[in-house]
């Protein structure tokens, strides 16, 4: 930010523990898929001289989308750290996916960040999703800078982009997102199309040229100032008008010239403080190049602008029971509080356990207090153990580099913690502590698999336990009225990742199969049914008669059961065994196979005989009575109907509504809200939603999101059940 002029990289590329939480920067680079963040933290990683060429570490493997997954996938779809060394500070640079998919990943990120990076596409803009990333870590303060990337396109237009991205995150202040250099453009090419070779400081006025592969200071020539000197003036006034000192921007309107040093200054507070959002520009180096545009540019800002990890306000913390508990934020020398931000297996390593520490220091060889909480509802089981840390290290690409201890304020990974799942808490084995979990995306969309073969279904158990553990955006149920077991995805691509990973690294093969939604039957009608269960075969024989009436009662009421015999014609103690027989039944349905509800079953009349009448007998007696009253009645099949609230940016609106209503969804109602979107609320069968996860980001480019919860069954239109019911015979 002061435009310094570095020609050599910054750090030898070795692990480094952090001794002090002012040494350490934590950011997080956000943008949609294809926007070149990768290739952003590998070009700075280039420059911070981490890697030996670009992307590249000794070993000559990536430095991050180093997963062969991701090779395959041709995608990030993980969480990466890749820590560099800048001017004696420590960067934590962490690389997620841009992906809808793997917003859990992503999420994970902010967690574990201090600062964004959203980089942005010259060549594609900023998408829905983006901007309501922009505006999550708006409503948490988090400061941001901008990052505008493939500058090297067709009709790339740097200044045009800067335009978009003050109308998409500027809000009501776009005066507030401002860039601090402005490219210098090379020779034209045969097509036209002028390649960016520098960069011009507007606070400096110096120019900085890339052309030679390594950064060139000099000054800009004359028909660059004018260009210059309007940009610059409009930085300034940006600058003055957060700064903290009231008085500047009435001194400076005066005449008064500023003096750069304070300008500085003033700029590094705004952006630490999240109300100002600098535009940078970026690429990465050309073959043989050490330093990519713009890439010394952005280590400044990170390492001067950027606000340490002390200056983060404290997450909540509680004890494993509840009560609150109050800690000095990032202090090496307070109590431990750690948090597990991502979890991942290696096939030589084993578990390996990314945290970040908020207080505290973790040292290699220390027992630790593991807590999880609230996250049964997905599948995962509350824990509170003590395990013993192993080695530590820092990652950089598929290497692990050891380290003796991660203080305050760091990230580093913990190896071979056996229970310690995505979204723990790691604290003093004599002081457990436990921090409020990060919010993450409900899991919606719906995969129903079966083990390929016996030695898988031995093993698909452990293996789907390992898979939920590692990602909290996934859950798993295992549905006692289908008898399926379901992984909830948030996407297609999430659920081909959860797959490969369970094939490549649990070694278990399974067969995706159509997933069933519970269903249910009813009564249409009164309806009357008689048990006779008479055997006798030499020896003790059974013997057992009852007759029953059954009757609809309103939705939600279950099974109602009542006895209205007189005379003693059932014995007493054989009328709850009649009971016991009906509800059995119910439960395995009495049309095509799904539990009975709603129904008052009324036990009218029976005989029973004085030596051959027993418990078994009655309970078969009730099961046979209400099967006979089944084949008489009218049964209806209920299917579940979902409360289903939707998100959507105006412009589709339209589309959300009429699709809704093609799937049998009753509109109940719409709401404005901020930034131009829409809550749109309705009641639509579960079985027509599906995959609704996918085919709303379809329709709505990405940009909506939806909610469901469980609202009730009702009956399913006679030709829909038809279908149903042809579909079970076809099965059987």
């Amino acid at each position: 930010m002061g435009d310094k002029a570095h020609t050599h990289p910054g750090a030898a590329g070795r692990a480094t523990a952090a001794d002090h939480p002012t040494s350490v920067r934590n950011v997080v680079l956000v943008g949609h898929s294809g926007s070149g963040k990768t290739t952003l933290v590998e070009a700075l990683a280039l420059t911070a001289g981490a890697v030996n060429r670009a992307g590249r570490v000794e070993d000559g493997g990536c430095v991050s989308d180093y997963d062969d997954m991701e090779h395959r996938q041709q995608r990030s779809v993980q969480l990466s750290l890749v820590p560099v060394e800048w001017d004696g500070i420590k960067i934590n640079l962490l690389d997620t996916p841009g992906y809808a998919d793997f917003v859990g990943e992503l999420r994970a990120g902010l967690r574990a960040a201090d600062a964004a990076l959203f980089v942005v596409s010259a060549s594609d803009g900023v998408d829905g999703t983006t901007r309501m990333l922009w505006e999550e870590c708006a409503a948490v303060g988090m400061p941001r800078a901008i990052v505008i990337t493939h500058l090297e396109a067709a009709r790339a237009d740097f200044e045009e982009m800067t335009r978009i991205c003050a109308e998409a995150f500027g809000g009501d202040d776009p005066d507030a997102v401002l860039p601090l250099y402005l490219p210098l453009h090379g020779p034209p090419a045969p097509d036209g199309h002028a390649p960016v070779t520098g960069l011009v400081g507007l606070l400096s006025r110096k120019l900085f040229d890339y052309a030679s592969g390594e950064r060139v200071a000099s000054e800009p020539g004359e028909a660059d100032l004018p260009q210059l000197d309007e940009a610059r003036s409009m930085l300034i006034e940006g600058i003055i008008s957060e700064s903290e000192d009231e008085t500047l921007m009435e001194r400076y309107l005066g005449g008064e010239q500023v003096d750069v040093k304070t300008l500085i200054e003033d700029l590094e507070r705004a952006v630490a403080r999240g109300v100002f959002f600098p535009v940078l520009a970026a690429a990465p180096a050309t073959d043989g190049a050490r330093q990519g545009l713009g890439t010394v540019e952005l280590l400044d800002l990170i390492t001067r602008g950027f606000p340490t990890p002390l200056e983060r306000a404290a997450p909540r913390v509680t004890t494993p029971e509840g009560a609150g508990r109050e800690l000095r934020m990032c202090d090496p020398e307070e109590s431990l509080v750690a948090e597990v931000v991502k979890t991942s297996s290696d096939p030589y390593v084993g578990r390996i356990s990314m945290v970040r520490v908020f207080s505290g220091t973790l040292r290699a060889d220390q027992t630790v207090h593991v807590s999880g909480h609230g996250m049964t509802d997905r599948g995962h089981e509350d824990h509170d153990v003590d395990e013993r840390i192993g080695a530590l290290s820092t990652p950089f690409g598929k290497q692990q580099r050891p380290v003796s201890h991660v203080i305050a304020g760091d990230l580093g990974c913990v190896a071979k913690l056996t229970r310690a799942e995505t979204g723990d808490t790691l604290s003093a084995k004599d002081d457990p502590l436990l921090m409020a979990p990060w919010e993450m995306p409900d899991p919606l969309l719906p995969l129903a698999i079966e083990a390929h073969s016996k030695p898988d279904e031995d093993k698909l158990s452990q293996g789907l336990a390992r898979l939920v553990a590692e990602d909290p955006t996934m859950r798993l149920e295992h549905n006692q009225d289908t008898h399926q077991v379901v992984l909830w995805c948030l996407g297609e691509a999430h659920a081909d990742v959860a797959l490969e990973r369970l094939r490549s690294r649990y070694g278990v093969q399974v067969d995706v199969v159509p997933h069933r939604v519970s269903l249910r039957e009813t009564f249409g009608d009164r309806a009357a049914g008689r048990g006779r269960h008479v055997k006798q075969s030499g020896g003790h024989g059974q013997y057992a008669i009852c007759e029953i009436e059954v009757e609809p009662l309103p939705g939600g009421s279950g099974i109602e059961f009542v006895d209205k015999v007189v005379g003693g014609a059932v014995p007493r103690q054989f009328i709850p065994s009649v009971e016991k027989g009906v509800r059995t039944q119910a439960a395995k349905g009495v049309a095509a196979g799904h539990p009975l509800i709603d129904v008052r079953i009324t036990l009218l009349d029976g005989k029973a005989h004085s030596v051959d009448s027993s418990d078994a007998a009655f309970q078969t007696a009730g099961a046979l009575a209400l099967r006979e009253a089944a084949s008489e009645a009218r049964i209806h099949l209920l299917e579940p109907v979902a409360e289903v609230s939707v998100l959507v940016g105006d412009d589709y609106v339209g589309a959300v509504m009429s699709d809704l209503s093609g799937r049998r969804g009753k509109l109940l109602g719409t709401e404005q809200t901020s930034g131009g979107r829409t809550l749109i609320r309705a009641e639509v069968p579960e079985i027509e939603i599906g995959r609704y996860a996918v085919d709303l980001r379809s329709l709505s480019h990405g940009t909506a999101r939806f909610d469901r919860r469980y609202a009730r069954h009702e009956p399913m239109p006679a030709q829909v059940a038809d279908r149903m019911r042809e579909e079970v015979r076809a099965a059987s």
